[in-house]
């Protein structure tokens, strides 16, 4: 099989002993001809950008950009088809687009721990350039799909077309699950250890972009696909899919590039995926700064998901906009949390992990109080929701690193899976439970609430964290 693939092209582990063996070349090493002495590397690391210099991470960030690009305006491709084809009079069209984002969420609760487990198992290069292929081969053969299902009646009364959506919906999602803890994975194998906290604020701020970029640039983008590609199939509107499809197309080709050392399964895997998942869970119960990293991004990010439901609320009581522009508001988050990202990676090696997260946390917790204040101003609380995001990349980025610090080689996969599938599953419930409690309670005591838990979670975290900190050795020193 393709996934289990070894790169037979990758460096050979010779002259750098003293380096982690899953970490790539130095970067005064890793740029032919460089002058740089190795005594000089620490300094250029607090100073400077160094993972620019790294060509294997800056094919697997291209490969990023363009998967998540593609991921983004793939939903905005959804709900174009769905208005084009299944709208209809008296319906509301947020039902389809309803169904169509159960169906790309179920994966994520079903099959991300397994998804981790297999990851461990398969080469990372082959599971990140087959992943992006198929996906990008299944939404290109939509139009198709969909032209085929046209006379094929019903099926428990939705058109047998919708049924085909969703099952290419649940299929993209299902290789999202695999691609994303093949690519956390990665990073680590690819990054030496003193510059993983750049490599990920480069990640996060991509993230972000693409969240913001994608949203943003989605439907203007598929219109121009779309006339493109008008004089091929006549005004069908096939262009939309096809753009996406070659989104994530260019990033499997990009990703055939890279170059990923030990880029092969461990011997000593168990044979039973299922005993992979409780080795997984076990080392989390034995680490207690992955674990409390780990529950501090199902916190960040359940924060954030509740926020995306309260910013609605917000909008509706604002006179300054209409309640259908909540997405200036969320876009601040987005913009804080970009900034951050820079000032993490440009700054964040002179502090430790748990300090970060910690500053991070606390003042998440006082803007959101402060928030809770301000609810009928338009610029003061877009003035804290860009504060709140740049805050939340103190705790985003230094918990994802030192999960990735922490992690053993051969755990990465099933860490980095279980990571996704409780996130996933924090990024669920708030989106109930938020509208309740603000109904309840009314947005500004839900503000304040959220401000203490974050907080409170920032402290419980470091506290145990500390107490942890000379029990566990990291995987690089265990290395």
């Amino acid at each position: 099989m393709m996934l289990r693939e070894s790169e037979p092209d990758a460096a050979p582990n010779t002259g750098h002993d003293a380096l982690p063996p899953l970490a790539e070349q130095s970067v005064a090493g890793s740029v032919a001809g460089s002058d740089v002495p190795p005594e000089s590397e620490p300094e250029a690391v607090s100073r400077a950008w160094p993972i620019f210099k790294n060509r294997n991470f800056l094919i697997l960030w291209s490969g990023q950009v363009f998967s998540q690009l593609a991921d983004k305006i793939y939903l905005v491709l959804m709900i174009a088809i769905i208005s084009t084809q299944f709208d209809r009079p008296g319906q509301r069209i947020s039902l389809w687009v309803s169904a169509v984002m159960i169906a790309f969420t179920i994966p994520a609760v079903l099959f991300g721990s397994l998804a981790g487990v297999y990851v461990d198992r398969w080469s990372k290069k082959g599971t990140l350039v087959l992943t992006n292929l198929l996906r990008g081969g299944l939404v290109v053969a939509l139009p198709a799909l969909l032209w085929l299902a046209q006379d094929w009646g019903t099926i428990a009364q939705l058109p047998t077309g919708f049924g085909l959506l969703l099952v290419v919906t649940f299929l993209v999602s299902t290789l999202t699950q695999f691609f994303a803890p093949a690519e956390q994975a990665a990073i680590p194998m690819i990054v030496e250890g003193p510059n993983l906290l750049s490599a990920n604020s480069l990640y996060t701020t991509t993230m972000m972009a693409s969240v913001i970029i994608g949203f943003a640039v989605g439907e203007p983008f598929l219109a121009i696909a779309d006339r493109i590609l008008m004089p091929l199939d006549g005004g069908a509107g096939w262009g939309k899919a096809i753009m996406v499809g070659v989104g994530y197309g260019v990033a499997g080709l990009l990703l055939l590039a890279l170059r990923i050392r030990k880029d092969q399964p461990p011997p000593a895997l168990s044979p039973h995926p299922w005993q992979d998942i409780r080795e997984g869970l076990r080392y989390l119960g034995d680490n207690s700064q992955v674990r409390g990293a780990l529950l501090q991004l199902v916190l960040l990010f359940s924060v954030c998901a509740a926020l995306a439901v309260l910013a609605v609320s917000l909008a509706e009581v604002m006179p300054a906009i209409k309640s259908s522009q909540f997405g200036f508001l969320l876009a601040g988050g987005g913009v804080g949390m970009a900034l951050g990202a820079a000032a993490v990676g440009q700054f964040g090696q002179r502090f430790s992990r748990q300090i970060l997260s910690l500053f991070g946390s606390l003042g998440m917790g006082l803007v959101l109080v402060a928030l809770a204040t301000v609810t009928t101003q338009f610029w003061p609380a877009l003035a804290l929701l860009v504060l709140l995001g740049f805050f939340a990349a103190g705790i985003g980025i230094p918990m994802q690193t030192m999960i990735q610090e922490q992690t053993p080689a051969e755990m990465r996969g099933k860490v980095f899976g279980l990571q996704n599938n409780v996130i996933n599953i924090a990024l669920s419930l708030p989106l109930v439970l938020a509208s309740v409690a603000e109904t309840l309670l009314g947005l500004p005591w839900v503000f304040i609430f959220l401000g203490a838990l974050v907080a409170a979670g920032g402290l419980a975290s470091w506290y145990a964290s500390d107490r942890g900190a000379d029990k566990m050795p990291s995987a690089s020193s265990s290395q």
